[in-house]
């Protein structure tokens, strides 16, 4: 079971001249995670991913070798911003880091191994059983403890059935323990990517997938013959990098959505985020590409799209 790190206390400072060498646990922490980046970097290489995001797994890996402190201890007294202080570590691997030391685990090294259990994850929060994490994956988009402590405090589990104020607290509370929190995380201030944007993503992996052309992957989960059945696509819109997989969630196999439900993760600014892609089955929106948790925006989006001239 994925234990968290404890560095040991470290007695100088980010700007002493002569930093002290990292002790042997220390160099031993800092060495698993440093192979967990690296076979990050080696899986999105053999995945077709962007080779700036390979180099850029490696030169963290490399970082976290080289440097004389515990990272652990880092992530406990300085968080992801003295993470960034590492050479070549920018937010979004400073993050990665910061989840492995709190969680003892990488949940992108998950995904890519084809391991990834959200539901189970949100299960072992205390007050969520299998029935309710199921819910909160699927109709709220949430795969992470990050997500799920942000709808917490932005009030999108108030609604949920099977959570009221006393389930809703002792949630708030657990995760605070487990993510390190003395202070309820601060509001996200990057805008989600556009609805278009996440559509053109889905499309292309939709697209891409059915004509083969997308590296398989073979989930651990619904898998007993072990197939390399599950495509994976990792594409860039602007500022966001994309991962793309139809969903392998329990809930997918058993409405045999396993090749519809499109799952896809970015990079959100503070944390990574998710959202989930399905072909509607009713209402104004009927056989229409909607992001779940977006409805309305979807609406709009596809009412603008009408009213754009045929081109002949």
């Amino acid at each position: 079971m994925p234990t968290t790190l404890s560095g040991p206390a470290y007695t100088g400072s980010a700007n002493d001249a002569e930093p002290k060498a990292a002790s042997a646990p220390a160099r031993r922490e800092n060495a698993i995670i440093a192979r967990r980046l690296d076979e990050v970097a080696a899986l999105l290489e053999q995945q077709g991913a962007n080779s700036f995001r390979v180099r850029a797994y490696r030169s963290a890996a490399a970082a976290v070798r080289a440097t004389p402190r515990s990272v652990a201890e880092i992530v406990w007294s300085e968080g992801v911003e003295g993470l960034e202080k590492l050479p070549g570590v920018g937010p979004s691997l400073a993050r990665a880091i910061r989840d492995q030391v709190r969680l003892g685990r990488l949940p992108m090294l998950d995904r890519l191994r084809g391991a990834s259990d959200p539901e189970k994850l949100l299960a072992t929060v205390p007050g969520i059983g299998p029935v309710l994490a199921e819910r909160l994956h699927h109709e709220l988009g949430i795969g992470t403890l990050e997500d799920l402590e942000a709808a917490a405090h932005q009030g999108r589990l108030a609604g949920v059935e099977g959570i009221g104020p006393e389930r809703l607290a002792a949630i708030i509370d657990s995760l605070a323990g487990r993510l390190g929190r003395i202070r309820p995380p601060e509001p996200p201030t990057d805008l989600p990517p556009r609805v278009e944007e996440i559509l053109d993503v889905d499309e292309e992996y939709r697209d891409k997938a059915s004509h083969g052309e997308l590296p398989m992957i073979t989930p651990r989960r619904f898998n007993p013959e072990r197939k390399a059945w599950l495509p994976v696509l990792h594409t860039q819109r602007g500022p966001h990098h994309y991962t793309a997989l139809y969903s392998n969630t329990a809930r997918a196999h058993a409405l045999r959505r396993t090749h519809d439900w499109v799952v896809m993760y970015y990079d959100g600014g503070r944390s990574e985020r998710q959202c989930t892609v399905v072909t509607e089955r009713r209402g104004p929106m009927a056989n229409q590409r909607v992001i779940r948790g977006r409805e309305a925006e979807c609406i709009d989006y596809y009412r603008e799209k009408r009213k754009e001239p045929q081109v002949p």
